[in-house]
């Protein structure tokens, strides 16, 4: 129910605050260099596509490297970090601050960011359905990073993984804004992620057209089924093949099971190790994005429905019954 017009919440209740809170005009996205020679990575794919899976043992490996990494979950559904923390799930920073801001506390970093081996991961977070902005709520938790001191952080890399298949303005700061200096993708032999790769390099073509710096480094194609769709992707857009995970039941096992795969001594260690050597020296490219039939051109016919005839529709079909045409009342004058 709504309030009266000119009610005034009583001060110090949580309707006050909340209000107080929404009058407060927002920050402006901070776009300044990162302390050092910093790199900041943006990762983007298909939801489900393993964009969690890769960057933990990605990070992971990274840090058994000697390299300084921090992780930020950039999804809503906050499920970067469960991997590396054994399937246990971080308290978000937009969660957090709202907590914190109800109980007239401020944010620490032990409250929002914690480490594991050596690497240090956090996790935006975003709305409940049907409860906001998810885009929104990423502006907002880099405005929130920046007031604890992003700037000044000392990484050797950032990755940031992103929601590819959503396409609103928060999901595209990085490119937009020059916040990061490349854009992995990672898909799949599959044409729904191979989309939303396409839509990266699209979104990344338009800015560079627009003055902006960022580039694409490359693909890493996960669950590869050696079909050899995502490889002939990359080379149309001009990209390069950052690594091949291949669809292995031992992977999968244990990616359920929340272990990390990507160890030194592992199986699959000097996979990942070469993927860390990979997104540390591929450098920013100016991708060529496909036209839809282009795309579909990668794929055989039988799988995704080519040779279909798109028959328009009658008004006859709309209304199940036949239509009978009415006069039209409309005036036409000469020379009109």
């Amino acid at each position: 129910m709504n309030a009266p017009t000119g009610f005034s919440p009583p001060p110090g209740s949580q309707a006050a605050l909340l209000r107080a809170e929404a009058s407060v005009p927002l920050d402006p996205v901070p776009t300044g260099e990162p302390k050092k020679q910093t790199q900041v990575i943006a990762i983007y794919g298909k939801g489900g596509i393993g964009k969690s899976f890769t960057l933990a043992n990605l990070s992971y490996m990274m840090a058994q490297q000697g390299k300084r990494v921090l992780l930020i979950g950039c999804d809503p559904k906050s499920d970067t970090t469960s991997l590396l923390f054994g399937g246990r799930s971080c308290p978000t920073i937009i969660e957090t601050s709202s907590k914190k801001k109800l109980a007239g506390e401020p944010v620490a970093i032990g409250d929002v960011c914690f480490k594991r081996d050596g690497v240090f991961a956090m996790e935006l977070g975003g709305p409940e359905v049907g409860r906001g902005c998810g885009g929104r709520g990423i502006i907002h938790g880099f405005e929130l990073l920046e007031k604890l001191g992003f700037h000044q952080w000392d990484f050797d890399y950032v990755l940031l993984d992103f929601l590819g298949d959503v396409v609103c303005g928060g999901f595209g700061l990085p490119i937009a804004r020059d916040m990061c200096q490349k854009v992995i993708v990672v898909g799949s032999n599959d044409l729904q992620s191979l989309y939303v790769a396409n839509n990266v390099c699209s979104a990344v073509e338009y800015f560079r057209k627009l003055g902006g710096n960022v580039g694409v480094a490359g693909m890493v194609i996960n669950k590869d089924d050696g079909t050899g769709e995502a490889q002939a992707f990359a080379s149309a857009a001009g990209i390069p093949i950052l690594a091949a995970i291949p669809a292995n039941e031992d992977i999968r096992r244990k990616s359920a099971n929340y272990e990390i795969v990507g160890r030194p001594e592992s199986e699959w260690g000097a996979l990942f190790a070469a993927l860390g050597v990979q997104v540390a020296e591929a450098p920013p490219l100016r991708p060529k994005p496909l036209t839809q039939e282009e795309l579909l051109g990668l794929f055989k016919g039988e799988a995704v429905g080519r040779g279909q005839v798109l028959t328009p529709a009658t008004m006859e079909d709309m209304c199940a019954a036949e239509v009978f045409a009415k006069p039209s009342l409309e005036v036409v004058y000469e020379g009109s």
